[in-house]
């Protein structure tokens, strides 16, 4: 990702579904949003709403059940190819991957650490 970028993280129950964890990483006051590039698994006409009434341009593919089609340009939304190879990196550090920590706030505590690692890196070379 590129530096100076604001950066979320959130714990929700395993099985609860993607779109129902979106408001709890979009509540918080980080700067608007003027693209939001996202898998399937937040393809809902909610989210869209939500979106479109903060003017900001959704680029989700949508999921084979949706009735009503509705286009991805590809060119921005390769770039969530960045998001998911941090996502990657992050995993590399054993203590994300197997997540050994019992309470969230210490997973959540590790996962900025080895984020901020991974920044220093980034910014070393």
């Amino acid at each position: 990702m590129p530096s100076g970028l604001p950066m979320r993280t959130e714990i929700t129950p395993g099985q609860t579904s993607d779109y129902l964890g979106f408001d709890l990483v979009m509540a918080d006051n980080l700067p608007e949003p003027s693209v939001l590039l996202a898998d399937r698994g937040y393809d809902a006409d909610s989210i869209r709403q939500k979106m479109d009434a903060r003017d900001v341009l959704t680029q989700i593919p949508m999921r084979k059940s949706r009735k009503m089609r509705i286009g991805v340009d590809h060119s921005p939304y390769s770039l969530r190819n960045l998001v998911e190879r941090c996502f990657n990196k992050l995993k590399n550090a054993r203590r994300v991957a197997t997540r050994y920590d019992k309470t969230a706030e210490s997973f959540l505590s590790f996962i900025d650490i080895a984020s901020i690692r991974l920044w220093l890196r980034l910014l070393s070379t």
